[in-house]
C-alpha cells in the first residue's frame, strides 16, 4: 500500500457518482409549423407563452428562434393593449 492512500479507498470505484441529465432538445415550434407571420388576434396560441403573472416566457424556456420570439412578445403586447389578453391575472383568495 502507497503512503498517501488510505486502507478504506482501496476499491477503483470514483469519489463520487455523477448523476446524468438528459433534457429534450427544444424547437422553435413556430418554424416546425411553417408561421411566416405571428397574429396577436389568435390568443389561443399566444397564451400558451405567457405565465400566470402575466410575464412573456423567454426563448430559452419555450425553444423559440430569435425570429419568432421577437415577433411573439411583440403580438403578446398588441394582444394586451386590444384586451384579448390580460396584463395580469387577479388574485384568488
Amino acid at each position: 500500500m502507497k503512503n498517501n492512500q488510505n486502507p478504506a479507498d482501496s476499491s477503483n470505484a470514483p469519489k463520487f457518482q455523477k448523476k446524468f441529465y438528459f433534457s429534450r432538445r427544444k424547437y422553435c415550434s413556430f418554424c416546425k409549423e411553417k408561421i411566416k407571420f405571428i397574429d396577436f388576434k389568435n390568443y389561443k396560441v399566444l397564451e400558451n407563452y405567457v405565465l400566470e403573472t402575466g410575464k412573456i416566457l423567454p426563448a430559452r424556456v419555450t425553444g423559440t428562434c430569435s425570429y419568432h420570439q421577437k415577433q411573439l412578445s411583440k403580438a403578446i403586447k398588441r394582444a394586451r393593449h386590444m384586451a384579448f389578453l390580460k396584463f395580469i391575472e387577479p388574485k384568488r383568495g
